[in-house]
């Protein structure tokens, strides 16, 4: 597709292929900071003066976005989330090499890794930095600065999928990696000093995978630019990049925020479909009939089979249709048992508890943190007989752990959540609602009942009472 390329902050007006559009700040503008009040306020702030009906209906997952704060007032838009500096003391906090960071330079087109074992240390650092040219990456800092947890946590809530971020910071004249494209939707926030981008066309759009991609097949940029600081870049995955900090300058920093990992409809079919397959074989026979003897012995399945793959895939979706949904998939779980907790520090603690006030038949009682809080209904997952009942599920990711954030499922990773009878389900969407409900008026047949229901969501932090 080709438009006229819009007024750049580095030079006049040129015709040819637009795929990134640049937003500048001119100097009346007011000056824009992050706004937390809500995960929609957040996000607007992040890429202002872009509107968010135009990111999602022109750029999101289709074209690269680069805003361009030419302002020097506005050069400290992003600046406060890290700078250089911040690295000396975070290093006394203790951290590991290949766990929280990674030292390395592009050298020749290849990615020269040059960790050393255990704990880093932050002279060796600056040894590194400055002898080898080599970048710093700093690995999920959400877990280290709260500046992080609280912007991640609510870009969270407002994508409902996980939001990891790295910090690298590259010497003059000097490139950490070399040309890749990555698996996620990446926003690229420019700290400190500039850097030198160069996107090319994607030679795999909307990439489930992290690749490198060799010089000599990448072709020409389709987008040439420096970032400064208060600029943003955001481009899809699968966008192949490659990014150097100019000579002759100081160094560059910048964070790079990601989310959408394994957030697709391939994804979310391959999660669901097994067990809309299990549960509509309990209804029609022909899904419990055998395959044909010997055929998982074949080298390819016979097209009779797949005949009737294709069939039974009509079957399910048809009846599909008249269902009220999918059952619960593990990326719910997963997200909710994996995501960042709420930002709690700007109620002065890291802690959360039980409201003062003990809930009664006669209070009445709101959902809190709806936004860490996933209502869903799935088998028993406590029952060992063949037969499963369902059960109704409430997940939050309340008391999950900041330091364990996109490091991988380890030991310190667990769900968190409630278990109800199915019957409560309809007392629990009156909950979920958000509005405030009368524990009298909740839709259960006994009294016992409605205050036990408030008492567990009591008990997990998930009500607040009147």
């Amino acid at each position: 597709m080709s438009e006229k390329a819009q007024p750049t902050v580095n030079g006049p007006e040129e015709d040819g292929p637009v795929l990134c559009k640049q937003a500048r700040v001119d100097e009346s503008d007011k000056l824009s900071t992050l706004n937390f009040d809500s995960p929609t306020a957040l996000f607007e702030s992040l890429i202002s003066p872009i509107k968010v009906e135009t990111f999602f209906k022109e750029f999101w997952e289709q074209k690269p976005l680069l805003i361009q704060r030419d302002n020097p007032s506005l050069a400290t838009y992003y600046q406060s989330l890290f700078r250089f500096s911040d690295l000396k003391r975070l290093c006394l906090q203790g951290l590991y090499y290949g766990k929280d960071v990674n030292v390395c330079r592009c050298i020749n087109g290849k990615k020269k890794v040059l960790n050393k074992n255990g704990k880093v240390h932050f002279l060796q650092l600056r040894k590194d930095f400055d002898q080898k040219r080599a970048t710093i990456q700093f690995h999920q800092p959400q877990r280290f600065k709260n500046e992080f947890w609280r912007i991640q946590e609510k870009l969270e809530s407002y994508f409902g999928s996980l939001v990891g971020s790295n910090v690298y910071m590259t010497p003059a004249g000097s490139q950490g990696l070399p040309p890749h494209y990555d698996d996620v939707e990446v926003f690229i926030l420019q700290l400190e000093g500039e850097k030198h981008w160069r996107l090319y066309s994607p030679t795999v759009p909307l990439a489930r995978e992290y690749s490198v991609e060799p010089e000599a097949r990448i072709g020409t940029p389709t987008h040439d630019f420096i970032l400064k600081p208060g600029d943003l870049l955001y481009f899809p995955r699968g966008t192949i990049h490659q990014a150097e900090t100019p000579s002759g300058l100081t160094h560059s920093t910048h964070v790079t925020i990601s989310t959408y990992q394994n957030n697709s409809w391939g994804d979310f079919l391959l999660d669901s479909i097994s067990a809309l397959v299990f549960d509509i074989a309990k209804e029609d026979v022909a899904l419990r009939t055998g395959i044909p003897r010997r055929m998982l012995m074949q080298v390819e399945t016979p097209t009779a089979a797949k005949r009737k793959v294709s069939g039974f895939l009509r079957t399910l979706a048809d009846q599909l249709e008249d269902r009220k949904g999918l059952l619960p998939s593990d990326m719910k779980k997963d997200f909710v048992m994996c995501r960042l907790p709420p930002y709690f520090l700007e109620n002065g603690t890291d802690l959360l508890e039980p409201a003062e006030k003990f809930p009664t038949l006669d209070s009445t009682i709101r959902l809190q943190f709806r936004d860490h809080v996933v209502l869903t209904i799935g088998p028993d997952e406590n029952q060992s007989d063949e037969a499963p009942q369902m059960m109704a599920y409430i997940y939050h990711s309340l008391k999950n752990l900041r330091q364990a954030h996109m490091m991988g499922k380890d030991e310190e990773t667990q769900l968190y959540g409630l278990r109800f009878p199915l019957s409560h389900m309809d007392a629990l969407k009156q909950i979920w609602s958000g509005s405030a409900v009368p524990i009298k008026d909740l839709k259960l047949h006994t009294d016992e009942e409605k205050s036990n229901l408030a008492i567990s969501l009591w008990t997990e932090c998930l009500i607040q009472v009147f």
